[in-house]
């Protein structure tokens, strides 16, 4: 069930401490742009003078214009204008003009600096948002909190760029302020106090309902990535087929209706309730802005002010007004935005459990004794079984070894924790006789080449596809070609219009979709593209026939002389070349041995050897 809407979690004090995000934000875009920022300083600075100088410009024309018609100029204007009554009026309406050229140029280049740099910085911290997601842990991203988190911050990537104007503006507005609140207090210093009471309950209203609007979408972060989710899963290449076949439009298009009404509906009761109350508390600013209006004019009248002078007051007034709205109006939402960095910044401080030691050791070249792991146990985040425990075994340099069992055995766990994408709850794993752990970690995994069963996808080219699996190699055909024939993924290529610079995959246009099996051939080239000394093949076949399988573990075996491999296979046929095969049953080695010995033993592998045998009679 969705979560309704939120009560107010956050007072005043949390929304003005979430403030202290604004100049680590700032900072940012100096960092980004110190040319660009400067720039973005002084046009504003410019700009927000620009109002109180025009309005008294304003003033002078009007006050020009009544003495000019009270020497009756206009009755003979070319004697006025021959001898220089107009040349005032004429220069006053002159700066004028200039000035309101000179603020919408002034403007226009606002927006183009604003831009730029908005997109800068955006770019900026879309790089570091996955700089930093490619130091955390496999284990984060599995968690859902911190999915949520990210999705979080991934928005504010690209939802925090109207923050960097808004700030510029508020500053630019607060100038102008002061230029204005000067002119007032020099003619009635009462009148500010007015305004500021009057304003006072708007500014506080506006600050309620963005803390409210923050929390609605903070706690709707899970509903939403279903959302997101539901939407992909509806209107897909990747899952057209089986929505058309098992007709899953209607199911995924109710889902997603339902969802999406009850966020519809929690944001309308809060823009309305917004919309009811910011109507009541605004009508207390425009009272007072009347209430300041009528005493201007009864002064006027008394003739303490010329028409000028009112004019200029009654502008000053109601522009004040405006900008001091528009102040707290904007510190309010500048508040609620600086929450919604929160959310980025937490992203940001999440470190990794699993990094390299200050002190880190180079893996050995080459490696000499091999792997060992000792009684190790490891479960997963949230869960109390274990995926595996009181696991023992050793992986000899230079051997090949086979891992079977049932599904949940504990396969691709051992593998994870192989290359560190885990580190063991229980127990350790060594390499040449010390703990994993002491070694760098990117070394490690420079040293290892590894293709999961649910290897990616990539919607790039042929040759770009096999070379991620060296990016450093990205650019060397050579290389690239080689990997393709060690892994048969040549055969596909040759199959394509373009070669390796056809795109692969149906997102893109121009791309070609291969079958399950090519994919697997081109995945496997991809693990040859690395010059590693342990290569782990996890069930990366599961989509070619009986064949071909046979014929990749074989050419694997072929080509794995130097090197210590890991294969995982359900085909036991498959395995049959490894140097030794580990039945693994509830999280550690129930069996050990050549097919031959574990066929003799009977017990669990020569079970399930017979149970697919008998498939093929």
């Amino acid at each position: 069930m969705p979560p309704p809407l939120p009560p107010v979690h956050l007072n005043f004090r949390e929304r003005f401490i979430a403030m202290r995000n604004v100049r680590p934000f700032l900072a940012e875009i100096w960092a980004t742009s110190k040319s660009l920022t400067i720039a973005a300083v002084i046009i504003r600075l410019i700009r927000a003078l620009l109002p109180i100088i025009t309005l008294y410009i304003g003033k002078l024309i009007i006050d020009e214009a009544i003495a000019l018609v009270a020497a009756d100029v206009a009755d003979d204007l070319k004697t006025g204008w021959q001898s220089g009554a107009l040349n005032n009026l004429l220069m006053w309406l002159g700066i004028e003009l200039a000035l309101a050229v000179a603020n919408d140029l002034l403007g226009r280049m606002a927006s183009y600096v604003d831009q730029v740099l908005s997109e800068k910085f955006t770019n900026a911290t879309s790089i570091r948002l996955m700089e930093h997601a490619a130091t955390l842990d496999l284990e984060d991203f599995e968690d859902a909190d911190l999915q949520d988190k990210l999705d979080r911050a991934r928005r504010q990537t690209m939802g925090r760029m109207s923050l960097m104007t808004q700030l510029f503006g508020q500053a630019q507005d607060m100038i102008t302020v002061v230029s204005f609140a000067a002119g007032l207090i020099a003619y009635a210093p009462w009148l500010i106090v007015l305004l500021a009471v009057a304003l006072i309950p708007a500014f506080v209203g506006e600050s309620h309902f963005n803390a409210l609007n923050y929390s609605l979408n903070f706690q709707w972060t899970p509903e939403r990535r279903q959302l997101e989710y539901l939407r992909q899963m509806g209107a897909s290449v990747e899952t057209a087929k089986e929505v058309k076949i098992f007709n899953l439009n209607k199911f995924f298009i109710e889902r997603f209706r339902y969802l999406s009404d009850q966020f519809f509906e929690a944001n309308k009761k809060l823009a309305a309730s917004r919309a009811i109350w910011g109507t009541m508390l605004s009508a207390l600013g425009t009272l007072g802005y009347y209430l300041a209006y009528g005493y201007i004019s009864w002064r006027t009248v008394k003739g303490d002010f010329t028409i000028g002078d009112l004019t200029f007051l009654a502008g000053s007034f109601r522009r004040l007004r405006q900008l001091l709205e528009s102040l707290l109006s904007g510190f309010s939402q500048v508040a609620s935005q600086a929450l919604y960095l929160d959310d980025l910044y937490s992203f940001f401080e999440i470190e990794a459990e699993i990094a390299s030691k200050p002190d880190a050791l180079p893996i050995p070249k080459p490696i000499k004794q091999g792997f060992v792991f000792e009684n190790v146990g490891f479960r997963y985040e949230g869960s109390d079984r274990w995926a595996l425990r009181h696991l023992s075994f050793e992986l000899h340099a230079g051997e090949v070894i086979a891992l079977v069992g049932e599904n949940g055995a504990g396969k691709t766990t051992l593998v994870k924790l192989l290359a560190r994408l885990y580190d063991p709850d229980e127990g350790r794993i060594t390499l040449d006789g010390i703990d994993l752990r002491e070694y760098d970690l990117d070394d490690l995994r420079a040293n290892i080449g590894v293709i999961f069963q649910d290897f990616v996808r990539y919607h790039l080219t042929a040759a770009e596809n096999i070379g991620v699996g060296q990016i450093e190699d990205m650019n060397n055909r050579e290389r690239i070609e080689e990997a393709a024939r060690r892994g048969m993924a040549d055969e596909v290529v040759s199959t394509l219009e373009r070669g390796y610079d056809q795109v692969i995959g149906r997102r893109f246009k121009d791309g070609v979709d291969l079958s399950g099996g090519q994919w697997q051939k081109i995945a496997i080239a991809r693990a040859y593209m690395r010059d590693a000394q342990v290569m782990i093949l996890d069930e990366p076949t599961a989509a070619l026939d009986a064949r071909s399988e046979f014929e990749v573990f074989e050419r694997f075996k072929e080509l794995s002389d130097d090197k210590t491999a890991i294969l995982i296979s359900h085909r036991f046929s498959s395995v049959r070349m490894a140097d030794r095969i580990l039945v693994l049953a509830d999280g550690k080695v129930e069996a050990s041995g050549t097919h031959a010995e574990l066929m003799a033993q009977g017990g669990r592998y020569a079970e399930l050897f017979e149970l697919q045998a008998q498939g093929y009679r």
